[in-house]
């Protein structure tokens, strides 16, 4: 098992709280996990990506030219690394700013309102919340316990208020592949 993993964005969509929290939850399955950050010009509002591998064998290289699996938060993202991703992959596209089809055959694509759902929330910022759960779901390399286990770790003390409106964003995540 491996999933090779490219998450793309505009820097404060969260792409990179995605790609920790996937290599956080592959650790602690006992995965070999690795995470490589992307950041262009600015942090807030530049583009932003990083690489993500989880799997059950020793990882040769953290680079990735072909992923199994593109999470896409936006228009420049899709069209930089949609191309690449691998035949039989998964494309999880944020429907919310990405109108755009995937005009492709050969992987199965995920459109995910994030931004839609994560304002229906209350909070725009649980944008990324949402993915992770549609990306969870989908993929199923690793366990949504262990994503809720790692929320409920996240927000302690001052922000454990936050806890319920992340595991809300989480499931409404997997309820947009599920459903």
């Amino acid at each position: 098992m491996k999933h090779e993993v490219i998450l793309s964005g505009f820097g404060g969509q969260g792409v990179m709280s995605i790609g920790k929290n996937l290599v956080e939850a592959g650790v602690e399955e006992d995965l070999q996990v690795s995470w490589v950050p992307s950041y262009g010009p600015e942090m807030r509002g530049g583009t932003a990506n990083c690489t993500v591998i989880l799997s059950d064998e020793r990882i040769g290289s953290p680079l990735v030219e072909y992923p199994s699996e593109v999470v896409v938060m936006n228009r420049a993202a899709l069209a930089k690394f949609g191309p690449h991703v691998q035949k039989g992959g998964i494309m999880f596209i944020n429907s919310s700013i990405v109108p755009d089809k995937v005009d492709r055959d050969d992987v199965k694509v995920y459109y995910v309102p994030c931004d839609d759902i994560a304002r229906e929330l209350g909070n725009p910022k649980v944008s990324n919340m949402v993915m992770l759960g549609a990306y969870v779901a989908a993929t199923k390399v690793l366990k949504v316990e262990t994503i809720e286990n790692m929320i409920h770790e996240m927000f302690t003390g001052k922000k454990a208020k936050l806890v319920p409106l992340n595991m809300e964003a989480l499931k409404r995540g997997i309820a947009c592949v599920e459903g």
